[in-house]
């Protein structure tokens, strides 16, 4: 046999709002945890070049928003353009010409000298607290209507 729950309008209603309260005190948790997240790896990759650091100047290849390229030649002659792009590259333009420090045994990692995993801190942390901003009042909201 079979038994079927159904709820009264109201009473669902209430459920939707606390399932939605739920969710976006989830969605919440995912945006800070990926915020964290980022900001352990930049670190890391500034630790990681940091043992092994190599200078160079190099000339910015390509910049658009999802990366930047530079072009360097490590003191061996060799030509390296890292494919997935310089770290911190706020405010280089195509032809700019920049000092890098690089991993001097694994040259596709680099970043612009002078900058670190600080610089991640700022945007990542207003984002987090733009979301936060915004759940928080959306979830106290659907809560009280929940409640009623």
């Amino acid at each position: 046999m079979v038994v079927q729950v159904t709820y009264a309008p109201a009473e669902r209603r209430r459920l939707i709002r606390r399932i939605a309260a739920r969710a976006l005190l989830a969605l919440g948790a995912i945006v800070t945890f990926l915020a964290v997240v980022f900001v352990v790896a930049a670190w890391t990759e500034d630790v990681s070049i940091d043992r092994d650091i190599g200078y160079a100047n190099a000339e910015v290849v390509s910049a658009s928003f999802t990366r930047t390229l530079v072009r360097f030649y490590t003191p061996d002659g060799a030509e390296h353009i890292p494919q997935t792009g310089v770290l911190y590259p706020a405010g280089l333009k195509q032809g700019n010409v920049v000092e890098v420090e690089y991993k001097q045994d694994n040259p596709e990692l680099v970043r612009v000298a002078g900058r670190g995993a600080v610089v991640t801190l700022l945007p990542v942390g207003l984002t987090v607290l733009g979301v936060w901003a915004v759940l928080i009042p959306s979830m106290w909201w659907l809560r009280r209507r929940a409640a009623s």
